[in-house]
């Protein structure tokens, strides 16, 4: 079977070269704006150019991974790509704008392609065994969850959020999946707070740390806390945490995912995580690109994420207003 070529765009993000050489029905095409000596892997014979442009001329390319130089400029670049009938892996926000979304989602419908945010966290482990585990009605209906996600600060986070999305579109997107692609609750209504106190760059544009409230559709609640106020102590560059509260019993899932317990009347129960137990998220794309497989969740339920956050962004703007998503 013809392998899917892949292109690379770009190296704001959690770029996609390296998982290649472990999935066979794809092979790296081309690379594009990411410096000479940056990249972690083998290239190959992958040609190099530096205008995307340049890229969406080829027509033996299959698929591009997009991780733009501005998020606030990637929604051109992913609807240069699909005009050009690629299919399209985008960095987290994908777009930063509902209806920039919309767009995109309708386009890609219209001429039969697929298109992806990069979303892997719900899908990895321990939070896949999580899910099962709230699927098998283990621990009831759930009426409560609570999530934290928290990185340490560095100089290089950027102080505009054009560049990465901010925050809360680049990290607390990862907290809004656990609620809906783990715990399986379906968010109704969000309100969100965020400060850039302890920014240590005067006058920096950094939100340092955010909180969430969310409705859910079922009766329930669910809040999550993000933030850049890790500290190296933790053993962990990210502090995760979640905790699904049901009415049998209750998930929790600690330091940065070491640590999983159920909890119930039955006693407590230590969940051991076992890696690799599926393919990966983009691993997942590249099969359905080439039509081996079907995604593992239908695109317009993964692009409730972001559907959420930017309604959570909205409403920091509010000053905590609740928005119906």
């Amino acid at each position: 079977m013809k392998k899917v070529r892949v292109a690379l765009y770009g190296h704001n993000g959690h770029q996609v070269g390296a998982q290649l050489s472990d999935i066979p029905e794809a092979e790296l095409a081309a690379i594009c704006c990411i410096p000479a000596g940056q990249t972690t892997f083998d290239e190959g014979g992958a040609a190099r150019y530096d205008r995307l442009e340049q890229l969406l001329d080829r027509d033996d390319i299959d698929v591009i991974s997009i991780c733009s130089p501005l998020r606030g400029t990637q929604f051109h670049d992913i609807k240069d790509a699909l005009m050009a009938g690629k299919h399209v892996y985008a960095e987290k926000p994908l777009v930063m704008e509902e209806t920039q979304l919309n767009e995109l989602l309708e386009l890609a419908a219209s001429k039969r392609l697929r298109l992806r945010e990069m979303a892997s966290t719900a899908y990895e482990s321990p939070y896949d065994e999580i899910r099962e585990l709230v699927a098998s009605g283990m621990i009831g209906q759930v009426i409560q969850v609570s999530a934290q996600k928290s990185y340490p600060y560095a100089d290089w986070r950027p102080q505009d959020e054009r560049i990465d999305g901010g925050l809360l579109l680049q990290v607390g997107i990862h907290a809004v999946r656990w609620v809906e692609q783990v715990a399986l609750q379906r968010i109704q209504a969000v309100s969100a707070l965020q400060t850039k106190a302890g920014n240590p760059v005067s006058h920096g544009g950094l939100h340092m740390a955010a909180s969430l409230h969310m409705r859910l559709e079922n009766g329930g609640i669910a809040q999550a806390s993000m933030n850049y106020l890790n500290r190296s102590g933790s053993g962990v560059w990210g502090n995760d945490q979640l905790r699904i509260f049901g009415t049998k019993g209750y998930i929790e899932c600690l330091d940065g995912g070491r640590q999983v317990r159920i909890v119930n009347d039955e006693g407590i129960a230590n969940i051991e995580p076992s890696p690799d137990r599926r393919l990966s998220h983009f691993h997942s794309f590249i099969m359905e690109v080439s039509g081996q497989s079907i995604a593992l969740l239908p695109v317009e339920t993964e692009a409730r994420a972001l559907r959420v956050i930017l309604g959570a962004r909205e409403s920091a703007e509010r000053q905590g207003e609740f928005i119906d998503v």
